[in-house]
């Protein structure tokens, strides 16, 4: 636990995972992020199709897998921080949908902390002609 204090982000008590499965079906689909997004967030548009979100649990590790077209300013770190408050029990999963309605960011669940929070891939539509380069997952022994 010591030598991963920084590659891993912490939450002290035990979650829900199927309750964070429910609520993070929620955000599948093409929706408003508003609610997700950071202050300083430069995007010209919230609107975002999120692909998946995929949770698991491995032992005492809980891993969040989230794949969209794009994301905003924070948005990853607030989602879990909303998944975590639904996870513990303070909301239920059908607050997700009351969030992304609101809109107001103010409504959704702290930041959670950038430490674990990692960027394994990036695809383009094949129109731009680019290569594909996924960084292999990060293991440690």
């Amino acid at each position: 636990p010591g030598l991963m204090h920084v590659k891993v982000g912490w939450y002290h008590l035990p979650l829900d995972v199927e309750a964070m499965r429910s609520a993070a079906n929620l955000l599948i689909g093409e929706h408003d992020f508003s609610v997700f997004r950071a202050a300083e967030c430069q995007a010209k548009s919230p609107v975002k199709h999120m692909r998946a979100i995929e949770i698991t649990r491995d032992g005492n590790y809980i891993i969040l897998e989230l794949r969209a077209n794009a994301f905003l300013h924070h948005m990853v770190r607030n989602i879990v921080g909303s998944l975590i408050y639904v996870g513990n029990g303070k909301n239920n999963p059908e607050w997700m949908n009351a969030l992304l309605k609101c809109a107001d960011r103010t409504q959704a669940a702290p930041t959670f902390s950038p430490a674990g929070l990692y960027l394994i891939k990036i695809s383009y539509d094949t129109k731009w002609v680019l290569p594909s380069c996924a960084l292999p997952p990060l293991f440690l022994a």
